[in-house]
Formats: structure tokens, sequence, C-alpha cells
């Protein structure tokens, strides 16, 4: 990793990204540049200065001479924020995407991530469904995905649109402000993306830090992405307080590896103890799954805990 001057002349430093170097390594002759992104990360916009004394001309040097990384090729760790560009004029606010927390079957757990059951005996300890397994006492409530068997249990919600109570919720969404396309990234050995229903998403692409791309459009995949056409009548359990776009919704499936073994566990996570009617181990490993909008370039980090059943009660 290594800094860009940007002292003097403005420099382009580009490269390919993981997919764009699977293609040109095809050497079929069909590759060619079709998508770029630009970002800004590394820029604080704190450093505009309106009261430089040299004038206007310089209330922008130093963010202009803001030493910016050089382009990295792996997708993994670059470019968090990009850059959009909107040809109107007239907007006072652009689109958000936002995580939906407020009911009971979106929830995150204790506010801090989705709990993930990577079995049916860890489904058993997680559930509300307990105390018909004969297990009282441990359940650790709402915001818990059961990855097993996909029975019931919490689903990740994200909403887009306007989030300003200036503009009615009640107003259409203006078409070109809607997200239409969602990509998940999400790492591929702990687990798959499903809708809430059961159905598994296709897989676009694999990298080679095992990082799986889900592409999700409306329109194509339903069972994920549709309108968010609800005025301020259901604004009570929408994250979105203006005009709303579209709704994501998932589950997740864990993986092979971790319903039958714990070596992802022992390589990459922990073990945390809870205490009630006796004390019940846990292993987990803690991850964030990335949604961005192919259209408007936001993105969201979800933060997701796998957690597998260990000992005790």
């Amino acid at each position: 990793m290594a800094f860009l001057d940007n002292s003097g002349d403005i420099i382009l430093d580009a490269v390919l990204t993981d997919t764009g170097r699977m293609r040109l390594a095809r050497g079929d002759g069909s590759f060619k540049i079709a998508k770029f992104a630009f970002a800004d990360d590394e820029v604080d916009y704190g450093n505009y200065n309106k009261n430089h004394v040299s004038g206007s001309a310089y209330y922008d040097l130093e963010i202009l001479q803001t030493p910016i990384l050089e382009a990295f090729t792996n997708n993994a760790s670059s470019m968090k924020s990009k850059l959009l560009s909107i040809s109107r004029t007239n907007l006072l606010y652009l689109p958000v995407i936002e995580l939906n927390t407020l009911n009971a079957g979106n929830a995150m757990y204790t506010s801090k991530y989705f709990g993930v059951a990577v079995d049916s005996e860890t489904e058993k300890h997680v559930g509300s469904g307990d105390s018909t397994a004969g297990i009282t006492g441990q359940s650790l409530g709402d915001g818990w995905i059961m990855g097993a068997t996909l029975d019931g249990g919490s689903f990740v919600r994200l909403d887009q649109g306007l989030d300003t109570t200036a503009i009615s919720a009640d107003n259409m969404l203006d078409a070109d402000l809607v997200e239409t396309q969602y990509i998940v990234e999400m790492d591929n050995r702990l687990g798959s993306l499903v809708s809430t229903t059961g159905t598994s998403a296709a897989v676009s692409f694999i990298d080679d830090d095992n990082i799986a791309s889900y592409y999700l459009s409306l329109g194509t995949d339903n069972e994920f992405v549709t309108k968010n056409n609800i005025g301020s009548s259901g604004s009570g359990k929408e994250s979105i307080a203006g005009p709303r776009g579209t709704t994501l919704k998932f589950k997740i499936n864990a993986s092979i590896d971790l319903n039958s073994s714990t070596f992802l566990f022992t390589e990459l996570g922990s073990e945390y103890t809870i205490v009630s009617n006796g004390s019940v181990v846990y292993r987990f490993i803690d991850t964030t799954i990335r949604v961005t909008g192919a259209t408007t370039g936001y993105r969201v980090d979800v933060p997701v805990r796998f957690v597998k059943y260990k000992s005790g009660p």
C-alpha cells in the first residue's frame, strides 16, 4: 500500500478489479471496460476553508492536495464511499439505503448484529421456541436467523429512499432516484444468500478472497427486491422518513463447513458464555455483509455473527 503525491498535477491511477482481471485472463478478445467507479474515502471535506486569506481560489486547496491511496485490486478493502453523478441540479436530498431494525422480524440482537444459528442444536437454544424443545431460559430472542433450517427466525431488511421529513412519504420517489439493483457481498466460506421463503440466490462471482457477489434486481429477483410504496401510515415500521424506493430482504444459510465442523470457528472465531439457568458456551465468527446500490453507489455494512452451540444446559 502506498500514497500518491497529490501536491502537483492530477494523477490518474487505475487498476482492474478481481472480476476485471478474471475476464481479461480469458484471452478470448471479449474483454472491454464497461464500468468504472470513483471514490473519496480519503477526503475530509471539513478542510474546506471559506475564510482563507488568499481568496476563493484557495478555499478547497487543502482538499485538492490531500494524499490519496493508490488504487487497490482487492475489492474487499477499497472504495467504501463511491461517487455518484446526477445531472439534475434541483435535488435537495440524495437517496440513501438504511438498515431497517424497527420490527421484531428484522431487529438485530441487542442492536449489535444479526446472529446466524449454524445448526439445529444451536437453533434450539437461540430461537423463540426453546420451551417446546425442553430448553428453558436460554432463548436469546429477536435478531436470530435460523441458518440451518431457515424455519422462522429473523431476516435482514434494507430500505431505500429519501430519509427526510421535509418531503412527505406519501410522495412517489422520482424514477431516476430509485435503486433497482443491489450488489450483496459476503464470505462464501461462512454462508450463502437466500430469500425469506428459502429460495437460494444465484452467485454471480466468487473472487480470490472467497467473497461471493450476488446481483439482485427489481423485477428479476422479486423474492429479494420489491417496491416500497407504503406512505406515512406505515412510518412506524419504516426506516426511511420520506419518499421510498425499494426494499431488499434476505436470510443467510449457514455453510456446510460451519454446520458440520468446528474448523473455521477455531481458525477465525472465538467463544463466549451466556449465563442463564447455567452456563452455555457458544463458538462464533464475526463478519459483515456488504450491500451496495448499483444505481446510487450507496453502501451499507451489515454486522453478522455466525454462532455454534458448544456446551451447557
